[in-house]
């Protein structure tokens, strides 16, 4: 049997996990013999310890559940779902405000409640309500919000678990000064035994697995790759076949090292290999000119984002980002992609985890592709000033290192972007966005804008729309341009979809909508559905239709299928 110093200090037993917080703290004030029990009580310990606990308890089961908030996938950082993307992670956002719900300042409460009833929105049918009833009524430790709720299922900050748990520790030192009646210390005494009978098989597993994983946190620092480089690894694999081509087999490589120097700073470094395979979409495209395709000219709208990928292993990415403040992200490199720091999309924004093709990972007019696909020099700057406004910038040269005529740095290619965030809240986040380029000897300006919607916790919408201004003598395709093109999607996001975990989508949208190119409008349409197997390892197969690929009604409709494999670690 332990003794009572070491149970107050056990760190297993606070814990947070779930409904079992309430559990865990109970159980392990609890783990004491009859004899403890009784030396405690004497020294007048036993009040504060049992009430810290209780009163620990009650506070602490309204952290524990996830908030339909915490859904939505909007993180600390800048990531958005599961998988390996390349997106840097910037800095979190600066805390909210504290909420009324646990302060005792007259300015904010109109009036302290001393009943639950009084809470407008607590039903004696929540599964919270007798801890509720305990906290309001017998403890007066926590209280509502001024217009008389208490929006049990919004997300806390760090502030208001603070300061709840200060308000408990206050009550426990009132109650240690005043006596507190011995009718509450007893029942709550008779709660605790019971709840450690009930549990103790729980805490004796829980015990074993910490235990279990110190040791092989232990090993994992012993042998790690290096104390401040990290490296990600990601395979994709895509067996896919489809109108005109025959199955094939296309399959992309990466390796990621990032290496923080400080808490304030992140180099990454990424190598890429494939195999140069390609799909049925791309070999349509690829019939004249490539207009449109995975590597198109003019936009990336193929079938597969991930291929013709070169068979020889060359540095993808290569940039270093540090953060002069909390708010501010300054990010420089000699191989940077747009697609790392605008346009993203919780919904459609990874070829790993959700669509594959390029049009519904960014807008084809917004990211250029002659500078997303292979990258190039440059700088961007991400800046938050708070939790709901962000803005965004960069410049990128596609030939940098090139002395040639009309290239390097500030020549052909380059694009320059902007882009300004607004959380509107949890459900909508809307983004206005501006992109100059001088491409292939063509002056480029595109506006556009990213909205996306959560309908509920397992469904959004979500949409791109972009419309640009294209003038000069192209020299990839041999036209004059002079063309207003337009560009746009619209999907549907949707989780948990017959298995726990899964993702899915469905998206409709038009690359390069105009009459200056070809005689039809390429539309695109692909549906998944994602099943994560592992922590590790996910499938997902794909159906994906192009109809007149390249704005070419000669060339039909192609459709294709894909069961892409992804392995990451």
């Amino acid at each position: 049997m332990q003794s009572t110093t070491s149970l107050l200090h056990e760190p297993e037993t606070f814990i947070i996990s779930q409904k079992s917080t309430i559990i865990l703290i109970g159980v392990s004030v609890m783990e004491l013999s009859v004899k403890q029990f009784l030396n405690i009580k004497q020294k007048k310990f036993y009040p504060r310890l049992l009430l810290a606990s209780f009163l620990s308890c009650g506070i602490l089961i309204q952290f524990s559940l996830p908030s339909e908030a915490a859904f939505t996938g909007k993180g600390d950082g800048e990531t958005r779902q599961r998988g390996d993307k390349e997106n840097i992670n910037f800095p979190p956002s600066p805390p909210l405000p504290l909420s009324p719900s646990f302060s005792s300042s007259p300015s904010q409460i109109l009036a302290q409640q001393t009943s639950v009833d009084e809470l407008s929105d607590v039903k004696p049918t929540d599964w919270a309500y007798q801890a509720l009833k305990s906290l309001i009524e017998r403890y007066g430790v926590i209280t509502g919000l001024p217009d008389g709720t208490f929006k049990g299922n919004r997300a806390v900050t760090r502030y208001e678990f603070a300061t709840g748990l200060a308000a408990a520790l206050d009550k426990v030192e009132d109650a240690i000064a005043t006596s507190i009646s011995d009718r509450y210390i007893q029942q709550d005494k008779i709660t605790l035994r019971r709840l450690q009978k009930e549990f103790a098989q729980a805490l004796r597993d829980l015990r074993t697995r910490l235990n279990d994983i110190d040791s092989r946190s232990s090993e994992l620092q012993a042998n790690q790759f290096s104390t401040t480089t990290k490296l990600k690894g990601q395979q994709i694999v895509g067996l896919t076949d489809g109108r005109g081509a025959n199955f094939t087999v296309v399959s992309r490589t990466r390796l990621t090292f990032e290496t923080s120097f400080s808490q304030k700073d992140l180099l990454v470094t990424q190598l890429e290999s494939g195999n140069n395979g390609g799909d049925a979409v791309g070999l349509a495209q690829k019939e004249d000119g490539n207009l449109l395709g995975s590597a198109g000219s003019l936009a990336n709208a193929g079938g597969l984002d991930f291929t013709d990928v070169e068979d020889d292993v060359k540095l993808r990415r290569l940039h270093y980002t540090l953060r002069p403040s909390a708010d501010l992200a300054v990010t420089v490199g000699t191989k940077m992609s747009p697609r790392d720091f605008i346009d993203g999309n919780r919904y459609a924004n990874n070829e790993a985890v959700d669509f594959s093709s390029g049009i519904f990972l960014n807008n084809p007019l917004i990211v250029q592709n002659r500078i997303d696909r292979n990258g190039g020099a440059g700088a961007a700057v991400v800046w938050k000033p708070n939790s709901k406004l962000a803005f965004r910038s960069l410049y990128i040269a596609g030939d940098a290192d090139s002395s040639s005529e009309n290239k390097g740095f500030f020549g052909d290619p380059h694009q320059a972007s902007a882009e300004l965030e607004y959380t509107f809240s949890d459900k909508l986040t809307l983004k206005l966005q501006y992109t100059n380029a001088e491409i292939e000897n063509t002056d480029i300006n595109a506006y556009g804008v990213n909205a996306e919607y959560a309908l509920n916790r397992n469904t959004g919408i979500f949409g791109r729309l972009g419309i640009g201004d294209y003038q000069g003598f192209n020299t990839s395709i041999n036209q004059d341009l002079d063309l207003n093109p337009v560009s746009w999607t619209l999907g549907v996001g949707l989780r948990n979809i017959g298995i726990p975990g899964t993702i899915a989508g469905v998206a409709v949208g038009q690359p390069f909508v105009t009459d200056g190119v070809g005689n039809a409008t390429q539309t695109n349409f692909e549906t998944f559905y994602n099943l994560q197997v592992s922590d590790n390892i996910s499938f997902t197969p794909a159906i994906s239709l192009v109809i007149n690929p390249d704005n070419d009604s000669d060339r039909g409709t192609i459709w294709q299928t894909t069961l892409r494999s992804t392995f990451s670690f």
